[in-house]
């Protein structure tokens, strides 16, 4: 689904290297989690992956389902399946949630050469989604994550995952500054979105995210590298000791 081979990338506006030669591989229907110190290019990760300004690719290569993702501009890998939850989404004043949501759909659905979605099946779909991640109905018709406590916006998020249905997902610590029943729901959306042709990467701090989440695989990140991948016991460790006898480890 995902490889990633030697990613070596830095800042665009000053010689400053952050990842130095990333290699993952995620399999279809896999999840794989990503926990590592503050400033080890967790989320520099997930923003190069998704497309953002301001990262120059300096070697390495990105594939998705075999495809060149370097290549494509950020709505071409979005339309090609993938989809990045943002640690902190933004607000977006006088973008009705709605229109939003259902705009984004048909524009995907248009650059894949599929039929949009009519507003009355649009409609039926967004009610659905929204009961299964809890959300109130009045969310829906307020500007895109306006006023929004954290728990909604990153609720908002999964909504969105839910309703685009991309087959890689990218969640940067889509966990921080949630309270223990908000983690829980969206946790909940999460795995309901599991399947054979789905796959994850979930970039967290925590063990809690990850009691909810079951990943595949884990991998811990510092100095811009993978320095040590294992199963679910891995989190446990990093949980129950810090990175630091890891980082020995490796070193």
């Amino acid at each position: 689904m995902l490889d990633i081979k030697n990613l070596h990338v830095k800042l665009e506006e000053e010689d400053k290297r952050i990842l130095k030669g990333v290699d993952l591989h995620v399999d279809a229907g896999k999840v794989h989690a990503i926990m590592g110190p503050n400033g080890s290019g967790k989320s520099t990760l997930a923003y190069v992956l998704s497309g953002r300004d301001g990262y120059e690719i300096t070697e390495g290569a990105v594939a998705l389902d075999g495809e060149d993702v370097l290549d494509m501009e950020p709505e071409e890998r979005a339309a090609a399946g993938l989809f990045l939850a943002f640690q902190y989404p933004i607000e977006i004043p006088g973008v009705g949630n709605m229109t939003f949501l259902r705009t984004a759909l048909n524009a995907q659905r248009k650059a894949r050469g599929e039929a949009e979605v009519s507003a009355g099946e649009f409609l039926k779909l967004i009610r659905e989604k929204a009961k299964t991640l809890q959300i109130d109905p009045e969310m829906l018709k307020r500007p895109v994550n306006v006023g929004f406590s954290g728990g909604e916006k990153k609720r908002n998020e999964i909504l969105q995952m839910a309703v685009l249905e991309p087959r890689m997902c990218v969640l940067d610590e889509t966990d921080s500054g949630l309270d223990v029943d908000a983690m829980k729901l969206v946790a909940d959306g999460v795995n309901a979105l599991r399947d054979a042709g789905r796959s994850f990467l979930v970039i967290t701090h925590y063990q809690r995210l990850l009691n909810h989440i079951q990943p595949d695989v884990v991998h811990i990140m510092a100095d811009g590298r993978i320095v040590k991948t294992g199963g679910p016991e891995l989190a446990l460790e990093v949980e129950n000791n810090g990175y630091a006898d890891i980082l020995a480890e490796v070193a």
